[in-house]
């Protein structure tokens, strides 16, 4: 039993009695076929209609998955694998498991995750809602390539192949549905080979609804793929967002302009250091994004030591005291224009003007200034991680520091 082999087919499973045989039964068939050592191995959630029974008289390994959920029990049933590659699938018998050569002629190639393609391989009638089918995947799979550079074009597909160690070195750690979304997200970040292959998608074959919830789900996956994202979902809306404000803001506290027919004037210029603030937020919380997400070992990439440096306290202190003096100097420029009129009424149009540059200068200053103090906060532990040297022990080895 405690042979390597080369493939372990794993079923997530939660209460599959009506499926589960006959998924272990195809997956055996096909492992027998192609002349495969391996195994078929269910990771049970927690089913209480006796799936676990039925897997093991079947000729399934079972194992109990301590965390409830698609993810989790994805997660135990990869530790808990004793081959080399993996084919998940679900337990409903919506994939077809008699023909699993596609992935393992993919695997042994040397790709690092093989992911089945439903739209080039067919779906059959009525085997996926039509919201799912024309909505739901084609968007997500199009926002994964937009934010990734993925070339998947089924983002979400149940069944894919990996090869067990590279992919237990992800460390995927989501224990909803959204474990689909993070095993191909935190793969193309760390430069995984990733390819697809083509797959049939059959009715479900349980009498019961699925588990997966349409807008539930749906947004998990989204949320999930814009906060691994923040480059591409927050920094570069907000710069642009900041630099046409900041156009606004030259262009218009000298006075009105016009374009055409169109006269904007101190109405527009409101708008204008609105869109400065939200954008610099934007940015600076795409900037704690990234930070927050490479120290803590979530994302990986050559970006922290630039953003680290950007938002260095000492930085940020001395750029965000520049735009509060600037905006100290702006206010006492508009209080001593009111001075002169004896602090009585002024033209609103010609105040306003110098008020709401300052105003947000000194509202940029202060959020500059303090998000710097939070970056260093979080950079503390990554930045002591990386600079305590090696401590020699008694034996002769060494004493390394620990990283989370």
């Amino acid at each position: 039993m405690s042979e390597p082999l080369e493939l372990t087919v794993l079923l997530p499973c939660l209460d599959e009695a009506e499926t589960l045989k006959v998924c272990v039964e195809k997956a055996q068939i096909s492992l027998q076929s192609l002349g495969i050592r391996g195994e078929v191995l269910v990771s049970d959630n927690g089913s209480t209609d006796g799936s676990q029974a039925i897997a093991e008289a079947a000729g399934a390994r079972v194992v109990a998955a301590p965390v409830r959920g698609y993810g989790g029990a994805l997660i135990n049933g990869i530790e808990h694998a004793r081959g080399r590659y993996v084919i998940m699938a679900d337990a409903d018998d919506s994939y077809d498991l008699t023909d699993l050569e596609p992935f393992v002629t993919a695997l042994r190639a040397g790709h690092d995750i093989v992911m089945g393609n439903r739209f080039r391989g067919g779906i059959a009638p009525a085997a996926m809602p039509p919201l799912h089918r024309y909505l739901g995947n084609p968007v997500l799979s199009w926002l994964g390539r937009v934010l990734f550079g993925l070339k998947v074009r089924d983002f979400h597909c149940g069944m894919r192949g990996f090869d067990r160690d590279r992919v237990r070195a992800l460390q995927l750690c989501m224990p909803g549905m959204e474990f689909a979304s993070e095993m191909v997200v935190r793969a193309a970040l760390a430069g995984y080979d990733i390819t697809e292959v083509p797959t049939r998608l059959h009715r479900d074959g349980r009498s019961r609804p699925p588990h997966l919830r349409t807008w539930r789900d749906g947004w998990r996956h989204l949320r999930f793929l814009l906060v691994f994202a923040p480059q591409r979902a927050v920094v570069w809306p907000g710069t642009v967002l900041f630099l046409v404000g900041m156009l606004g803001v030259v262009a218009l506290t000298p006075g009105p302009v016009a374009i055409g027919g169109v006269r904007m004037d101190v109405n527009v210029l409101v708008y204008a250091c609105f869109a400065v603030l939200v954008g610099a937020q934007l940015i600076l919380v795409g900037g704690f994004a990234e930070v927050y997400g490479r120290v803590e070992g979530i994302t990986r990439g050559a970006r922290l030591h630039r953003w680290v440096t950007l938002l260095k306290f000492e930085r940020c202190a001395a750029y965000g005291l520049l735009l509060i003096t600037v905006g100290i100097a702006g206010t006492a420029f508009a209080v001593g224009q009111w001075g002169e009129t004896g602090f009585g009424d002024l033209d609103p149009t010609g105040t306003v003007r110098i008020v709401l540059p300052s105003a947000t200068a000194i509202g940029l200053g202060v959020m500059v200034m303090f998000s710097g103090l939070l970056a260093s906060l979080m950079t503390l532990r990554g930045i002591a991680t990386v600079t305590i040297p090696a401590q020699a022990t008694g034996d002769g080895t060494e004493r390394q520091p620990v990283s989370r």
